[in-house]
């Protein structure tokens, strides 16, 4: 691994150091800044900003490192670096002759959330690693499907597959299959995935059976699609280098919104249709046959013109709950009632994703203002999800005096909040003002027109009379400074005429007094 680290680009290495600060990893001499103030006592964390940072620098941090878990997630890191390589290399060589599918592809794996959901342990027992080859004819391939999986929650605290679904481009069946997990199932989530344990009755396919069947259809560098792909593929157990995850690849208006879509949103807002009701469960076909239409659209309409997304309005019965996530398996759902004042309904929250350990639930308060309040008034540190949501991470002391910690989330914006009441607030206006604000009639606006006109016509005349004065005055003010310049000049001949008749008298005086000094010495 050491020797790896030697070698990579500066834009692998930064990347890497940013990662282990954002998961807060230490290895042997501390975190990033407590490593700096070791090994180079000098700047120290001074200059903390990895990109400023040497790749000697940036690999001894690396090398620092020294579990195996530790060492496992770069590995991972520097694999993804190599499948993005691989891609841009061909790129670079045939920029000229990129397909729309191939860019695509590329806008996934450059995309910043890229390297931490497709960090797969492909390393591990059971993982299948798709070939890629470097050939143009691979490389170039348009050839394009999409998957979409339903898991269970099984008793070991993992996650098991129990259907797979691919569609090809005209949306035909490609696969559609009910997986035996081969373990014991504790939760079939059957409103979630639609699966429940009769469809699993007498099912022999097998995770390696459908895996061996993914092989053959990704041979020759089909393109795999899906939303939020690297689930799927984590429940495959299977790495790919050449996917489109429509999560990544579509974004909202509002450049302060950096979550995903979800896939229900993006069919509303790109394909104008809804791929399920709310709380009907998840239809494994349907989902794969939307995520295939979403990249057919966006080729359609030009992969670099952006399709913008208007943020998705949460509805004010959404707004009334607060989400509490990441609750350790040992809190009982009655103890949440000590994290949050207020008068609320705890409703546990059924997911797709299985977290080890720990489960979500729901505050549901009368209103959002509530809602709002009881946020407000928890005690902990603010801090906003991956989303982009203000949550707080709080600490519970249990009946049994352990201390628990979770985060207690909004469901949206603060923005959206405000929105909402600023409705609420000009609904109630409209109302109390009732027939004072209904529309005028033609007939009014067409008098309240003319009304208009004539008052702007008289303002003119007014104008024009004023400016007609301003220039007579400006006028005579001029005239009467000529007059006054020429009674000066006038004035200043005079006095000029003075003061010679003055000079000649002195000077003939000046001469009679010579003489008369003359004749008396």
């Amino acid at each position: 691994m050491d020797e790896l680290f030697d070698i990579a680009e500066k834009k692998v290495l930064v990347e890497m150091v940013k990662l282990a600060q954002k998961r807060g990893m230490k290895g042997t001499k501390g975190d990033w800044k407590e490593f700096l103030n070791v090994h180079d006592k000098k700047l120290g964390a001074s200059l903390s900003d990895p990109t400023r940072r040497s790749n000697h620098v940036l690999a001894a941090f690396l090398k620092s490192f020294a579990k195996e878990d530790d060492l496992k997630f770069f590995a991972k890191m520097m694999q993804c670096h190599v499948k993005r390589d691989m891609v841009e290399q061909f790129t670079k060589n045939s920029p000229d002759d990129e397909i729309p599918e191939q860019r695509l592809v590329r806008l996934t794996l450059e995309h910043p959330q890229y390297p931490l959901d497709y960090s797969f342990p492909s390393n591990e027992e059971e993982w299948v690693v798709t070939k890629l080859s470097t050939k143009s004819k691979v490389m170039s391939s348009n050839v394009i499907l999409a998957v979409d999986c339903e898991m269970v929650l099984c008793e070991d605290g993992t996650e098991a597959l129990v259907r797979v679904c691919v569609v090809d481009c005209n949306l035909q069946v490609k696969l559609d299959e009910h997986v035996n997990p081969n373990k014991a199932v504790v939760d079939y989530r059957t409103d979630i995935t639609g699966v429940s344990a009769t469809d699993l009755e007498g099912v022999s396919c097998s995770l390696a059976d459908v895996q061996k069947s993914m092989k053959k259809l990704l041979s020759n560098g089909t393109i795999l699609v899906g939303h939020s792909l690297n689930n799927d593929l984590r429940a495959l157990k299977l790495d790919h280098a050449r996917v489109i995850d429509t999560s990544l690849i579509f974004k909202y208006s509002d450049a302060r919104i950096n979550r995903k879509p979800s896939l229900n949103y993006l069919c509303k807002s790109v394909l104008g249709y809804e791929v399920r009701r709310k709380g009907a469960p998840h239809n494994c076909l349907d989902d794969a046959c939307a995520a295939m239409k979403l990249v057919l659209a966006k080729i359609e309409h030009g992969v670099d013109n952006v399709i913008p997304l208007v943020p998705e309005d949460v509805p004010e019965s959404e707004m009334a709950k607060l989400l509490l996530h990441r609750i350790p398996n040992n809190v009982p759902t009655e103890e949440l009632h000590k994290v949050l004042p207020g008068d609320f309904t705890i409703e546990p929250k059924s997911s797709k994703k299985v977290q080890g350990g720990k489960y979500s639930a729901f505050a549901i308060f009368k209103n959002p203002k509530e809602a709002h309040q009881a946020y407000e008034s928890v005690t902990g540190g603010q801090e906003k999800d991956s989303m982009g949501r203000p949550q707080k991470l709080v600490k519970l002391k249990l009946t049994t005096g352990l201390i628990a910690s979770l985060f207690v989330r909004k469901m949206a914006y603060d923005d959206s909040l405000n929105q909402i009441l600023s409705k609420k607030r000009a609904l109630q206006a409209e109302e109390t003002s009732g027939a004072s604000k209904k529309l005028k009639t033609n007939e009014k606006i067409e008098e309240d027109t003319s009304n208009q006109c004539c008052d702007h016509l008289e303002e003119i005349g007014k104008l024009k009379q004023e400016l007609s004065k301003r220039e007579m005055a400006d006028s005579n003010h001029c005239c009467d400074h000529l007059k006054e310049m020429g009674r000066l000049k006038e004035e200043l001949s005079k006095r000029d005429f003075q003061i010679t008749t003055l000079d000649k008298t002195i000077a003939g005086l000046k001469k009679k007094l010579k003489c008369r000094h003359g004749k008396h010495p």
